[in-house]
């Protein structure tokens, strides 16, 4: 598909998902967020709470450091804890120190003398942020994500992952939101495939796919969807591929 939008990169941080023990949600959410809103993602990776795995990976995806996407939305490693050391990475990443920043810590503050707790260090850890980033806002639980050349820095609680995407994104200067249509055939991915290659030569500036599927009662069957930036090509797209099957 032939675009000109923003291109963007997901990097989720912790060891918890690869392990298996949390299920990951944060990127197929943001994935659809991004679709909706003019970017285009084209690649999510997920690594280990490891330092040096963390700064690699985004000096690899953030391309004000030379990597290969225009954006970059991590999720995960901000919290309290010792094992929390995305800030660590990212600001080691991007050539900058990290501080206390006084607006953060404000925040944390407040929230703090509002529910009565006690401003820990612990609590402050959530303060520490790069030298120059700017703060992402969290209306869910106060302490803020940051962003930082193109790198955007959120947490891994997808209630608050999703609130700071509510926030970050109608910030960013977005493009064209994808279009799509999915038809359902009943019949096997192999029985498509020649007249899918077929329709997707004619429209190079789109992506098809097909997605097959198998239940007990009606056997295989497959979507095949049409994605693009034009509505109209889209259609155009889809009336060929019912043409083509005899749909």
């Amino acid at each position: 598909m032939q675009s000109d939008n923003p291109t963007a990169a997901i990097l989720v941080i912790g060891d918890e998902i690869l392990s298996g023990r949390t299920r990951e949600g944060n990127a197929h959410h943001l994935a659809q967020v991004l679709s909706a809103t003019g970017f285009d993602l084209r690649e999510i990776r997920v690594v280990a709470d490891d330092h040096d795995a963390i700064v690699a990976a985004v000096r690899a995806l953030d391309r004000t450091l030379g990597g290969a996407w225009d954006l970059v939305f991590t999720s995960g490693g901000i919290g309290p804890t010792h094992d929390d050391i995305t800030a660590d990475a990212v600001a080691e990443a991007h050539g900058a120190a990290l501080e206390i920043n006084a607006q953060a810590r404000a925040v944390l503050a407040a929230r703090c003398d509002r529910m009565g707790l006690e401003l820990t260090e612990n609590r402050l850890r959530m303060a520490r942020i790069p030298v120059g980033a700017t703060l992402i806002e969290n209306a869910v639980s106060a302490a803020p994500g940051f962003s930082i050349g193109a790198t955007h820095v959120m947490a891994g609680v997808p209630a608050v992952f999703r609130g700071m995407v509510d926030w970050l994104i109608p910030r960013l200067p977005g493009g064209r939101p994808v279009q799509s249509a999915t038809i359902e055939v009943r019949r096997g991915e192999s029985d498509v495939a020649e007249g899918l290659r077929d329709v997707a030569g004619e429209f190079p500036d789109l992506s098809l796919g097909s997605y097959p599927y198998h239940d007990a009662e009606r056997g295989w069957g497959t979507h095949l969807v049409v994605r693009g930036l034009d509505a109209a090509r889209v259609d155009q797209a889809m009336a060929a591929l019912k043409t083509r099957l005899a749909l």
